[in-house]
C-alpha cells in the first residue's frame, strides 16, 4: 500500500505529470518578455503583451478580477504566448511600445508584429470577446 501512495506522489510531483497541469489550470502561465517573443515564434502562437505596474490600482484590479477568471486563463493558456512586463522596471520595453499610461494590453502576431493595443482596465468579458475577434481573424489564413 505505502508502494502505491509513493508512486503516485512521485508522478503527481514529476514535471509534465498531472499535478503540473492542475496547476497551471488556476493561473495565467506568464512569461517573460525575451523569453515569450521567442517562444512565440517557435510555437507560432500570438503573443499577449501586458503591461503593469505595483503602484497601479487598474492594474491591481484587472489581476484580481480579469486575470483570475477561469475562460479568461484557459484562452490565454491555451492560445496566446501571455507576457507580462512590469513598466517600471523595464522602461526599455515600455518606451518601444509607446506605453503611456497603465495597464497596456498589446495583442502580436506570431510573426511579432502589433495587431493592436487597448489600453486601460478590461473587465474579464471584454477581453474574451477581444481573444476570440482575434483568434477568428487567424483562422482565416
Amino acid at each position: 500500500m505505502n508502494r502505491w501512495i509513493i508512486a503516485v506522489l512521485v508522478l503527481a510531483l514529476t514535471p509534465g505529470a498531472a499535478g503540473v497541469g492542475l496547476a497551471a489550470a488556476d493561473r495565467i502561465e506568464w512569461h517573460a518578455y525575451e523569453s515569450g517573443m521567442a517562444r512565440s515564434k517557435a510555437e507560432t502562437k500570438k503573443v499577449f503583451l501586458h503591461f503593469y505596474a505595483d503602484w497601479c490600482s487598474f492594474c491591481v484590479e484587472m489581476e484580481r478580477k480579469t486575470f483570475k477568471d477561469p475562460a479568461v486563463i484557459a484562452a490565454l493558456n491555451r492560445n496566446f504566448i501571455p507576457i507580462r512586463v512590469d513598466a517600471d522596471r523595464n522602461k526599455e520595453i515600455a518606451a518601444l511600445f509607446r506605453v503611456q499610461g497603465l495597464p497596456d494590453s498589446w495583442f502580436i502576431d506570431e510573426a511579432g508584429a502589433p495587431i493592436g493595443h487597448r489600453p486601460g482596465f478590461i473587465p474579464p468579458e471584454q477581453l474574451l470577446a477581444i481573444l476570440k475577434t482575434i483568434m477568428a481573424g487567424s483562422s482565416g489564413k
